[in-house]
């Protein structure tokens, strides 16, 4: 999926839950329907991010794996903001 990102955040250097917290409080940083591209890895950051981000009421536009392993996701930030 071809969407510009707003902001880029890689998260490969931290593991659960720091990685879903680091994600929030980026997201918090933004504009409602800003784009946020997030880098994460394998395992139970890719399992459990995008997941919880649905839960606080985020859009997941895209799941992409790269060639190293590790995952691209877009999320759109919604919310009151």
């Amino acid at each position: 999926m071809n969407i510009p990102a707003d902001e880029y955040l890689d998260i490969t250097d931290v593991g659960c839950p720091v990685t879903f917290v680091k994600a929030k409080v980026q997201l918090e940083e933004m504009q409602k329907g800003q784009i946020l591209q997030l880098k994460i890895n394998d395992g139970e950051a890719i399992q459990n991010v995008p997941r919880s981000l649905k839960d606080d009421g985020h859009k997941v536009w895209d799941i992409s794996v790269n060639e190293d392993g590790t995952y691209m996701v877009l999320v759109e930030k919604e919310g009151l903001l």
